[in-house]
């Protein structure tokens, strides 16, 4: 009988496996994870050679007819946040990878990321109710406390239906300082959540991270099967063999995910889709090249329309 892996080994594993890739591929700048955070407009100036043009305030630059750049400070000190739907809908996997084990190793990478920049990250847990608050800290043995809390943490069979509501207005009320906030959810829960999801987002810099598995969007051919809800514990006999089933299956779980991108883009929420049998790397290295352009609108003021143009 195989022992369950320690946080040490995990973090060393992920620090080998994922964070060295990411260090290359980043070139050492973990901040186009976080750009957009932490910046405050320090001045206007005119555009000297060599600035870069991203940060042209056009608005500006056609009152003044003549070309000026914003100058920014950038706080030095990230405090970031975890909120984390640990529910038993969690703890679902098709394959051998549970949505449960993506979130932890996720948690993990981006705890230390941010950490071993002097950094401080913290966490709260959810399932059924926010249970658990690890205060924010830095260093490595922070990140594999966080780390030791995920994996022991006992799993559940079963509890009322998940309340992502809860979970956020506990975040709201208890992350008080403008912070980095992660929400790492499957986001299948009660509705209602959407629009303290808004107030949420306009405290913080908030990142929606969505875990999901693959069988949860579209049923194979399987025949006869009995499926269980994973918080209710409730059961029901169903033939994935019949093709107008799996259709209305799939429109279903078409619709959910129009909502949620919905819901995200309303809150104005940049969103991380994580599948269970995604590469971790691929996976936050597609999210990087999403912050980076956005933050290039952002730092441009957005260029003027007539000059877009091709």
């Amino acid at each position: 009988m195989s022992k369950s892996p320690t946080p040490e080994g995990v973090l060393r594993r992920l620090e080998w496996t994922v964070i060295r890739r990411l260090d290359g591929l980043l070139h050492g700048d973990y901040r186009t994870l976080f750009r957009g955070y932490g910046l405050d407009l320090a001045d206007l100036r005119e555009y000297q050679l060599h600035d870069d043009v991203r940060h042209i305030d056009w608005n500006v630059t056609a009152r003044m007819q003549a070309p000026y750049v914003r100058e920014f400070n950038e706080e030095r000190e990230v405090a970031a946040w975890f909120l984390l739907d640990l529910s038993p809908s969690v703890d679902f996997g098709s394959e051998s990878i549970r949505k449960r084990a993506v979130s932890s190793e996720f948690v993990t990478v981006l705890a230390r990321l941010l950490t071993r920049h002097g950094n401080r990250v913290g966490a709260l847990f959810y399932g059924g109710e926010v249970d658990t608050m690890i205060p924010t800290r830095s260093g490595r043995r922070h990140v594999l406390h966080i780390l030791h809390e995920m994996l022991t943490r006992p799993v559940l069979t079963s509890s009322q239906p998940t309340d992502l509501n809860v979970l956020l207005r506990t975040g709201y009320d208890v992350v008080k300082r403008r912070s980095l906030v992660f929400i790492v959810s499957d986001f299948i829960s009660r509705p209602g959540w959407a629009q303290t999801l808004a107030h949420l987002a306009q405290r913080h810099e908030v990142i929606a991270v969505r875990v999901y598995d693959p069988l949860e969007q579209e049923l194979p051919d399987l025949g006869l099967l009995v499926i269980q809800d994973s918080e209710t514990g409730e059961q029901v006999f169903v033939d994935t063999h019949d093709k107008s089933f799996r259709r209305r299956f799939a429109q279903l779980a078409k619709k959910r995910e129009e909502e949620l991108r919905t819901a995200f883009r309303q809150a104005g929420v940049d969103a991380l889709e994580l599948a269970t049998d995604d590469d971790l790397v691929d996976a936050i290295m597609r999210f990087a090249d999403l912050r980076k352009r956005r933050s290039q609108l952002a730092a441009g003021g957005g260029m003027p329309q007539h000059m877009g143009r091709a």
